[in-house]
């Protein structure tokens, strides 16, 4: 459906709510932060905690849950992580099982929700550079890929990176590193530019998640770190159970983009 670009958070939370809006969220509400999504078991929670701390640039923390609550209190208080992505992900023992528009049925008293930084929120301070993203200029899901990485291990959650890419023009790519790097909390600058096969990408018109975006003459494949890495850490570890966003669907909070952004 076509989103009218004036409605503020909760009214595309609604919208999603409504399953009047299920697809990829990249380019609405321009101005507030998005947010992946992780749930894991309360007996897990710490080890992931501090698989995020140990590993920022691909899990930089927004929001964290207290066990059973699916209010994200911080982030969007009057919203319900249960019902507010477009489309979730079940995992059981690493195995992805299912996709879901609503978790209600499977929420557990034992949950804890983490809310973590998205790319998605510094497109639009990219876009206000005159910097172009082409999965927004094309309306498709950003690429997404699996890469040789390796995050740093914490209890049991261990495995590589996934990273996002868009290609930017050579000439401006110093200028999206200076104006990605001011957002840490949704990745920060990006963790590789150029050649994806030294990061282990083999073909990047093939993305392990999302949508290949055409790279034109001229322009240069920029990777950033991605909040769905959890979802490959996930597929590693094998936990009985795990919850996680559809890549590219994310949460809308109530935050404005600049309020994460440094000088």
């Amino acid at each position: 459906m076509s989103i009218d670009q004036t409605y503020g958070p909760s009214q595309i939370r609604e919208l999603i709510r409504k399953k009047e809006i299920t697809g990829p969220t990249a380019g609405l509400a321009e101005g507030y932060a998005q947010a992946n999504l992780m749930i894991v078991k309360k007996e897990f929670a710490f080890d992931f905690l501090l698989f995020c701390q140990r590993n920022p640039a691909a899990c930089p923390l927004l929001d964290v849950l207290e066990p059973g609550d699916p209010v994200p209190r911080r982030s969007a208080p009057q919203a319900d992580i249960r019902t507010d992505f477009p489309k979730y992900r079940i995992y059981r023992k690493g195995i992805l099982q299912e996709e879901v528009s609503d978790i209600s049925a499977y929420w557990e008293n034992d949950m804890v929700a983490f809310l973590i930084g998205c790319s998605f929120t510094f497109e639009h301070a990219l876009m206000q550079n005159d910097i172009p993203v082409r999965h927004i200029e094309h309306g498709h899901n950003v690429p997404m890929y699996q890469t040789n990485i390796s995050c740093e291990r914490a209890g049991v959650f261990h495995g590589p990176m996934v990273v996002s890419m868009r290609p930017i023009p050579a000439h401006q790519i110093t200028r999206s590193v200076q104006v990605t790097s001011r957002f840490p909390s949704v990745h920060g600058g990006p963790i590789h530019i150029g050649d994806p096969t030294m990061i282990g990408i083999a073909d990047v018109a093939q993305p392990d998640f999302g949508e290949a975006s055409v790279i034109k003459e001229g322009e240069v494949p920029v990777f950033w770190a991605c909040g769905v890495t959890p979802q490959a850490i996930v597929m590693h570890t094998k936990p009985d159970i795990a919850i996680t966003h559809a890549p590219g669907h994310m949460f809308i909070t109530d935050q404005r983009d600049q309020q994460l952004g440094v000088l």
